[in-house]
């Protein structure tokens, strides 16, 4: 066998310098510090950001792969990025392909090292060529990959070539869902360059099995891959250091890798005596450094951030940390920002999961899909208990929906589809769990969003496939316990609750009989889902859970998550989209201010009046800001009164970059207007300014008639702006399809329900569960019975059914309503004096979102089945 130590590995500091070679091209990794180098005089892993540089064109250009390919008049933009950059909510998006091209310079030398780009996400299927050589592609929108481009290479310039398509996919997941789907390299990308011998991409799991106050035992499993062609002798160490840089404990193992494979070593590294643990009050955090030796000389070091605690959900007492009791209180929360859609930079998931912090809250559901690694890092760092979701994701109304697009079955209609699906749900779950399995703050493994909403001959088959996914989360992360999410349908035998360690049940199913005290460990998942435009009003919006007015009164319930922090983008429209407790643009809404007063005692500020406008406040949340993407500032102006109180007249403001570096999600300005998507509300306006080179920036803030305002923006990096790399402008317009058809969609099936009462085994979801067998039916002592279907969509209402148990007279009125509070009568039948099975109304002109049917008395008052057919409005 040929001895490692006899092949000849460049030292990475050497093969650097190359990269300064032509500063036309982009040399990615920056100076390289000699100080900063191992202490064996080689850099035993080199990471450097990949964002800056890129050249980016819509749809699908032939050839662009290749080398030798002109894209001179691409636009030159940074990661992340998104197809649909501008975007401001609109439930319509660019479907197709996207091209990014970036040239870099990769010396001679490096084929004796292993070169791999590392995705952080991409949406939803990426080709990545390098030379014009295919070196690998990934399937699956919310998950890192690595491609290793090593033999490709060649000195000099190189160039990589990205194709993206976020085309729907029947065999992909999500099928369905109701946020937005945008295309794009969304998330970070990293060069990254290892010895042939290296821990591979995400591939440490720091364990934590025994954990007391005076001690924990800590086991780390680490990947080691050796890429050479001969089994290697290693040594590899793991130290477990301390926020100030102190070993507190440490172990040495050797172990034979063998050729071109991935073992997996386990090592008891020791205890920490007295460890500190994690807590939201407390987010302490440990890091594990696993260095890999070949005689003595550090061959690879790979760094996890770590927490010690520990979690129990129990069935009749609610949930532990730490062997505490602890109710969680929280939100759901979508990825999206205003203007840069999915494209989020760093700084903005962090001030995202501290608005939430601020609140008061403890918890964060990550609505529907894995989030970015920075959002869950600011969890652990914050203090924020996670709940991480696999895209197994249902939406209402998919009923008799064609496959197509987003808004149909959950599961595969043909069984054609079924295999390449269930791998795709598979993938994208496991590579969930590998990527944030060291995150402290993640408490649970969710396998799913309301996977029920698929079609009935699909459901047999949506439960094998939850019950499989829970089997696989036991086995690559012994250390969690798996979920359903959204699991309050079916509520017949084919219920989905109790397929996982835990039930988190949205809307209707915190009040549903069969749900109370279910005997497994349980939470409600999503709660409320209040309309509003900001400023909104100043009240909880409890919905669902109004009866106990939101307090934890059910000791065997976990906690509650509402619906949801932030408005988002949705394909359901307006109606869906706007029902965060924080605008769009990271503005609070009045609610955010009861919830911070609720829970922590903060009372909320002094509310805008309307007065005369004198001034504009121009405020950023900080001054010096990153260049490399992974940074950027929020900036926003509120108008003021001469005596410098803030108001709520919302005249149309500009911001603009005067001078220097930065754009906005519509180039070097943006103009907010109260009737437009980019809206002043309330006297203020909010946006994040972001740039990849660096220089000071003035921004200012115009408004007629009033006097100008201005703030200095300080962009740091090492790429100096010049007026020539000024971006281009990119005017916002509307999303919409082309030849777009009205869609009617059917509701009614599993979609939430409430009644008055309900008699025994007449359970109000037995109106909407697809079987005529079932029926609601309120009890004796409710003298005026009243049963209502939320659609969860605003609808323009075409035809309705209802479907009887029995052939009688039934004497209602028909109503529909936006809010529960205003209702709009669509039928009244209260004299009806003849025997009916089924009721249909056809070509009903009415809008909204509940349908109400109210019986004029008890004696004959039962529905079988309500189906409603409708155009979601946008």
């Amino acid at each position: 066998m040929k001895n490692y130590k006899s092949v000849f590995f460049p030292p990475i500091e050497y093969l650097l310098v190359i990269f300064f070679l032509s500063s036309s091209i982009d040399p990615v990794w920056g100076q390289v510090n000699k100080n900063s180098l191992a202490d064996n005089g080689q850099e035993s892993r080199l990471s450097k950001n990949f964002n800056a540089n890129w050249k980016f064109k819509i749809g699908d250009s032939k050839g662009a792969e290749n080398a030798v390919f002109d894209d001179r008049l691409w636009e030159l933009t940074s990661l992340p990025h998104s197809f649909s950059t501008p975007y401001f909510m609109s439930p319509e998006f660019y479907v197709g392909y996207g091209w990014y091209r970036k040239h870099f310079l990769a010396p001679k030398g490096f084929q004796y090292k292993i070169v791999s780009l590392e995705f952080e996400g991409v949406f939803q299927q990426a080709e990545i060529f390098v030379n014009g050589n295919f070196v690998g592609e990934h399937k699956g929108g919310y998950t890192g990959f690595s491609i290793d481009v090593t033999k490709a290479l060649r000195p000099g310039d190189n160039i990589v070539s990205v194709r993206v398509n976020n085309l729907w996919n029947p065999q992909l997941a999500p099928r369905a869902g109701e946020h937005v789907f945008s295309g794009g390299i969304y998330r970070d990308v990293r060069l990254v360059v290892t010895n042939p011998i290296h821990v591979d991409l995400y591939g440490t799991f720091v364990q934590t099995p025994v954990v007391t106050k005076e001690r924990a035992k800590v086991l780390v499993k680490t990947d080691v891959k050796n890429e050479t062609k001969h089994d290697q002798n290693i040594q590899i160490r793991t130290d477990l250091v301390n926020s100030n840089g102190k070993v507190v404990a440490s172990y040495t193992s050797s172990e034979l890798i063998g050729a071109q494979s991935v073992k997996t070593i386990t090592q008891d590294v020791g205890t920490i005596v007295k460890p500190l643990l994690w807590h939201p009050d407390h987010p302490y955090l440990y890091t594990a450094v696993t260095s890999i030796s070949i005689a003595n000389k550090i061959i690879d070091q790979y760094k996890t951030v770590f927490g010690v605690r520990t979690f129990r959900w129990t069935a009749d007492k609610g949930f532990f940390l730490n062997g505490e009791h602890l109710y969680l209180r929280g939100a759901n929360v979508h990825q999206d920002h205003a203007g840069w859609g999915d494209a989020v930079t760093n700084a903005g998931f962090f001030r995202d999961v501290k608005m939430v912090k601020d609140a008061g809250f403890n918890f964060i559901r990550g609505s529907h899909y894995p989030h970015d690694p920075a959002f869950v890092d600011a969890c652990d760092r914050l203090g924020i208990i996670f709940w991480s979701e696999n895209p197994f994701w249902g939406i209402g109304g998919s009923d008799n929906v064609p496959d197509g697009y987003w808004n149909g079955s959950a599961y595969p209609l043909d069984s054609k589809d079924t295999a390449a699906f269930e791998a795709s749900v598979k993938q994208q779950f496991q590579e969930m769990v590998k990527m944030h399995r060291n995150h402290p703050s993640i408490a649970i493994w969710s396998v799913s969003n309301e996977p029920f909403f698929t079609a009935p001959h699909t459901v047999a088959a949506m439960r094998g496939l939850l019950s499989k996914l829970i089997k696989i989360s036991h086995e690559i992360d012994p250390t969690r316990v798996a979920a359903v999410g959204g699991a309050q349908r079916p509520i017949d035998s084919n219920r989905i609750d109790k397929i996982g360690d835990v039930a988190g049940y949205n809307g209707d199913g915190s009040a549903i009989a069969i749900f109370q005290d279910p005997g497994i460990p349980n939470m409600v998942s999503e709660y409320g889902g209040t309309f509003s435009e900001r400023p909104g009003k100043y009240e909880p919006g409890w919905g669902d859970l109004s009866k106990d007015n939101g307090e934890p009164v059910h000791p065997w319930r976990s906690g509650q998550s509402l619906w949801c922090a932030f408005d988002h983008g949705s394909i359901a429209g307006a109606g869906m989209a706007k029902l965060g407790i924080i605008d769009y643009f990271r503005i609070p809404k009045r609610a955010w201010y009861w919830y911070r007063n609720h829970y922590r005692g903060i009372p909320p500020p002094e509310w805008p009046k309307t007065g005369k406008p004198a001034a504009l406040r121009l405020e950023a949340d900080k001054r010096d800001v990153g260049t490399d993407g992974t940074d950027d500032v929020r900036v926003l102006v509120t108008v003021m009164d001469k005596d410098g109180k803030p108001l709520s007249n919302s005249p149309d403001v500009k911001f603009e970059v005067v001078s220097g570096p930065g754009e906005f999600p519509t180039g070097t300005s943006i103009n907010f207007s109260e009737k437009s998507d980019i809206r002043i509300m309330d006297g203020q306006a909010a946006i994040e300014l972001r740039s990849q080179f660096a220089g000071k920036s003035v921004i200012r803030a115009t408004s007629p008639g009033l006097p100008a305002a201005e703030l200095i923006i300080d962009f740091k990096g090492e790429r100096p702006y010049r007026p020539e790399l000024k971006v281009r402008d990119r005017p916002y317009i509307r999303f919409a399809k082309e030849n777009q058809k009205i869609e009617l969609q059917v509701f009614g099936r599993n979609n939430p329900t409430f009644a008055s009462s309900f008699s025994q085994n007449h359970l109000p979801g037995y109106a909407a569960d697809g079987d005529s067998d079932t029926w609601w039916q309120p009890n004796d002592s409710d003298a005026y019975p009243k049963w209502t279907l939320d659609t969860e969509k605003k609808l323009a209402l075409k035809d309705l059914m209802i479907t009887f148990p029995a052939e009688e007279v039934y004497q209602y009125k028909i109503e529909i309503s936006d809010d529960q509070k205003t209702w709009k009568l669509i039928s009244d039948l209260s004299d009806n004096l003849q025997k009916e099975k089924t009721k249909s109304l056809k070509n009903i002109n009415a809008e909204g979102r509940y349908i109400r049917i109210s019986f004029v008395h008890n004696l004959k008052s039962a529905i079988s089945e309500v189906s409603v057919t409708g155009a979601v409005l946008q």
